[in-house]
This record gives C-alpha cells, structure tokens and sequence, in this order.
C-alpha cells in the first residue's frame, strides 16, 4: 500500500512538471534572447510554538544533514521537484536549487509535511523569492575593453576576474559578461524580470558598439553555473 502511494506521488509530481512548461522559450529565441533559469532562492519563515528541535528531525529523517558543531542549520533535500532547504531552530528557512519559483509552494509544502512526521508543528510559511540566477547567451563576442567604457555602471579587471560586472539599473540586475558573449544574471525576483534585463543588454551592447563578431547557433554550446 505504502509503495502504491509513493507511485501515485511520483506520478502526481511528474503531470505537474509537464504543466509548467514555458511556453515563452520560442517567442524569447525569435526575438534573440537566449537564456535560461538556474537556481532560484527563496526565504520561508513559518511560525512555531517554540524553537524547533533539530535533532528531533535529524533523528526521524535518516536522509538530512545536520551538523550543529559546522553549521547551525539542518540541510534537508527534495527530489521532486528539486531542492535543498537550509531550517534553522528559528523557523527560518532558506530554499535552493529550484529552476522555477512556482515550485516554491510545493517545496515547501513537502518540508512542513517532513517536519510534522516528526512531530513539530509549523504553519502559516510566507515564502519570499530573493533571488534568480540565470545564464544566457548573447551569440556574440563582447570587446570587454570598449564595453568597460561605454557602458555605465560597469567594471572590468581582467587581472582579477576573467567577465565585466555590470549593474544595470533598471530593471535592477547584476550581469557577469564574458569576451565569449556569456552571460550570467543575478538579482532578480521574477522570471520576467530575467528576461526584460537579457532583451535591453542584447540590445545595448549591439547599440553601444562593443560587439565584435555575429556568432551562429552551432557556436553555442550549453554551460551551467552554479
């Protein structure tokens, strides 16, 4: 019975991935915007009667890591949709991992029911996304030198770090750029955000003069940051 339920919430989990689709991946590539979601990081506060027990956890779930000695929080692991949670005594939390903040709720939802089988009782999680981290591709190469220059609110040390930091204003992000015309985008909390900041920098560094070479679709290969 037991193994027939676990069946039954694999399927469940798999039909939910499957609806979530992004359906905006062929408008994004017609328009030149290459990139995709890596990790999301979200904050749940939930609210408690006293201190959670972290051993009382770490006791039922043979599959956590807590080491209060290393580190003060206990490291719990959510397969589907895929996870980690950092929960701290507080009724703090700290989600990771996710590529899409939809599968917040959900995640959360499975730790609060792990931490009931343990016999703690939480409730009420306000769940914050804080942070997207996306990677993409420009499909050209960046002269970093010029860019530096033109580009306000940037900084460039090749001596020290290979990619331009540049910090565009609005909408409010972060972009590692590299000569190859990789990108990677931090600082966002929502997905459309991503993509508006990747629409105007594809559009900038061609306006501003500082890309070098048009590159095909078979230059691009594939690269995941972590």
């Amino acid at each position: 019975m037991v193994k027939e339920v676990k069946e039954v919430e694999e399927v469940e989990d798999e039909e939910e991935v499957e609806e979530e689709v992004d359906f905006d991946d062929e408008k994004d590539k017609a328009e030149g915007i290459d990139y995709k979601i890596e990790n999301v990081v979200a904050t749940v506060v939930v609210e408690i009667t006293e201190k959670i027990d972290l051993n009382i956890i770490a006791r039922k779930h043979a599959d956590v890591e807590y080491n209060p000695e290393r580190f003060p929080g206990l490291v719990m692991r959510i397969l589907k949709p895929k996870a980690t949670i950092l929960i701290f005594s507080t009724g703090k939390m700290v989600v990771t991992g996710m590529r899409r903040a939809s599968e917040a709720d959900r995640v959360v939802e499975k730790v609060l029911k792990n931490i009931r089988k343990a016999g703690i009782k939480v409730s009420n999680p306000e769940i914050t996304i804080q942070n997207i981290v996306a990677s993409g591709d420009l499909h050209t190469n960046i002269d970093l030198n010029m860019a530096a220059i033109v580009m306000e609110f940037a900084m460039y040390e090749p001596e020290v770090f290979p990619g331009l930091i540049y910090r565009m204003p609005d909408p409010k992000t972060v972009f590692l750029i590299f000569s190859t015309g990789r990108i990677v985008c931090t600082g966002a909390k929502k997905k459309e955000i991503v993509r508006e900041a990747v629409k105007e920098l594809n559009k900038q560094v061609r306006e501003l003069g500082v890309a070098k070479k048009e590159l095909g679709d078979t230059d691009y290969q594939d690269i995941t940051f972590i």
